[in-house]
């Protein structure tokens, strides 16, 4: 199996449907999947109502998360549920929408509202799980040290945009390789799945990042 994956072709995708793939997602995770899942708000809850802590409830549900993610059939179980004009596996938007789903929930574990815009370009941001200021300053714009909220929060939000398409366009480099996200493994070949389970690996450089941009305040 090992071999096959390693002849499958990365999915073509141009900058603009990356930027796509992500809103919609994004929008998914917020709002939830109608007899699928729960919103990313709703999941945060059910952890800050068992936990007596933020930090807590959010280091529970990361290793929740993580253990669920590196299981076979967890992340098909999504596959499907959302319909995008462009030629890839449903299940590589799975593993964007599952990813953004626990960014998401972290955001609000940390009592920031997912739904600002400047958390969404946190949360892309947190899904690359690489220096969040350098990538804002590849976007052209002068950071003194590194980002901040109140710095985000001044920005227009076209701005805002720019940035969320420079993240799409990251994300394009790591298809197929060892970064943050592991399309490969999940791309459907000769009707099964290779590597039914989620990159561990890289699920845990995520949530790691998402848990000290929202839980730590610390957004390098």
């Amino acid at each position: 199996m090992k071999d096959v994956a390693s002849n499958v072709s990365a999915p073509s995708l141009t900058e603009e449907q990356m930027s796509e793939i992500l809103d919609k997602c994004y929008a998914a995770a917020l709002n939830g999947i109608p007899k699928v899942s729960k919103s990313s708000d709703a999941l945060a809850q059910e952890y800050l109502d068992r936990y007596d802590s933020p930090e807590k409830a959010a280091r529970m549900f990361i290793a929740n998360q993580i253990a669920k993610c590196s299981t076979s059939g967890f992340v098909t179980g999504f596959g499907g549920f959302i319909t995008m004009p462009v030629t890839i596996p449903a299940n590589i938007t799975s593993v964007i929408y599952v990813q953004m789903r626990m960014i998401a929930a972290l955001a609000y574990m940390g009592g920031y509202d997912p739904h600002d815009d400047e958390v969404q370009t946190l949360a892309y941001m947190c899904l690359v799980g690489t220096s969040i200021t350098d990538i804002v300053k590849k976007t052209g714009i002068e950071v003194a040290n590194k980002v901040t909220m109140a710095m985000l929060k001044k920005l227009p939000g076209q701005v805002l945009m720019n940035i969320n398409k420079k993240v799409g366009f990251r994300l394009l480099t790591k298809f197929g390789s060892k970064g943050a996200i592991n399309l490969v493994k999940v791309v459907p070949v000769a009707g099964a799945l290779v590597g039914a389970g989620m990159d561990f690996a890289g699920t845990k450089i995520i949530a790691d990042k998402a848990y000290n941009v929202f839980l730590l305040n610390d957004i390098d």
